[in-house]
């Protein structure tokens, strides 16, 4: 039993930090955002908003990567919370998880990630509207 626990403990580690990875990519969208729109409010110009679409598409991107590594985990541990004790290998391979639900395009326009950037994305649009 101790080392199904390992395994899982293992496992869940990951789980944990891909989830603190996706937090602060979140963060720092915010930061890097309201940075650049504090400085359009300082001096206008079309470049520091056209400049605030680098941030939001780069971090919603790779948030998406670390949601997906997360979703992958998650059916490890499943697995191996499932499995019986003879059969523990520490097996870190997520691969036979990569099924249509965990494509990392699909996890990038998953509901929660799309509603997040996608918020920040047309307040950016509508800003740049307005300035232009």
């Amino acid at each position: 039993m101790d080392s199904k626990i390992k395994h899982l403990e293992m496992i869940q580690a990951i789980i944990a930090r891909m989830a603190h990875n996706s937090f602060l990519l979140k963060g720092w969208t915010i930061t890097f955002v309201a940075a650049l729109i504090a400085l359009l409010a300082k001096t206008p110009s079309v470049i520091y908003l056209v400049l605030v679409f680098f941030p939001i598409f780069t971090f919603w991107l790779l948030d998406g990567f670390f949601v997906r590594q997360e979703r992958l985990f998650i059916c490890l541990y499943n697995e191996v919370r499932l499995k019986d004790l003879n059969l523990i290998d520490f097996n870190m391979d997520t691969s036979v998880f990569n099924n249509k639900d965990n494509k990392w395009f699909r996890v990038t326009l998953s509901h929660t990630l799309l509603t997040f950037y996608g918020g920040i994305l047309l307040a950016a649009i509508s800003l740049l509207i307005i300035v232009a």
